[in-house]
């Protein structure tokens, strides 16, 4: 068996197989049974002749593009934390990293579709989640950034390898319904916020010093104190 080891043709004279996929993400779904909130992605890759592929093992980036959309006055004042004051934004509004993901693409010819599956933290305090729990309604800009490995038959019966560079990339408008019917689906009507140990353990002797049930009985009980 003979391996041989490609990087992206310069023309069409080296076209002797399959060489290049096309990437486009076709929707956004949440994953109902998981054993934490997750949502899925639907990956649509096409190999550019409609040869086929005997598997594509890739990597992908996944980045929020928070100034490639438009935000309403409200949304502004949440997103402060992240930003800064709204007329900085220009400069501010930086990428943010949502997750980096290692997918097997297995055998296709011309196209195919995989699942992506995509973790939804909700932990505020960290930037995708805080950014993704202040957007009412609209998409979130996303960026899939893509590098890795295509295997597919060479035209003496051999294996060939083409790589994938991280200059291969796609924007998906992702819908913010999405993402929170996904979170709503795991955790209804509540949320999560990150505390020390020390402070933990202070919630809770204040919970038991006032004959309260949960932690969120106490902070109500706390907040109404002023």
């Amino acid at each position: 068996m003979t391996v041989e080891i490609h990087t992206e043709p310069t023309g069409p004279e080296e076209r002797d197989g399959p060489r290049e996929v096309d990437f486009a993400v076709t929707g956004a779904r949440p994953v109902k049974y998981a054993a934490a909130p997750m949502l899925a992605l639907d990956l649509q890759v096409t190999e550019a002749d409609g040869a086929p592929v005997y598997m594509i093992a890739l990597t992908i980036q996944l980045m929020i593009e928070p100034a490639r959309r438009s935000y309403d006055d409200a949304t502004r004042e949440r997103l402060v934390e992240l930003f800064g004051a709204p007329e900085r934004w220009a400069v501010t509004t930086r990428s943010l990293v949502w997750a980096k993901l290692d997918v097997i693409v297995p055998a296709f010819t011309g196209t195919t579709t995989v699942s992506v599956p995509l973790a939804c933290h909700y932990d505020l305090e960290l930037a995708a989640a805080k950014y993704l729990h202040s957007l009412p309604d609209g998409v979130a800009p996303l960026a899939l950034h893509f590098n890795g490995m295509i295997y597919y038959p060479a035209d003496d019966g051999g294996l060939q390898m083409a790589l994938i560079p991280w200059s291969k990339s796609i924007d998906f408008r992702m819908p913010v319904a999405v993402w929170r019917e996904t979170i709503e689906h795991y955790y209804p009507g509540t949320a999560w916020v990150a505390v020390r140990a020390d402070t933990f353990e202070a919630l809770q002797r204040a919970k038991l010093a006032r004959g309260l049930a949960t932690l969120d009985a106490c902070i109500s009980d706390l907040l109404d104190d002023g």
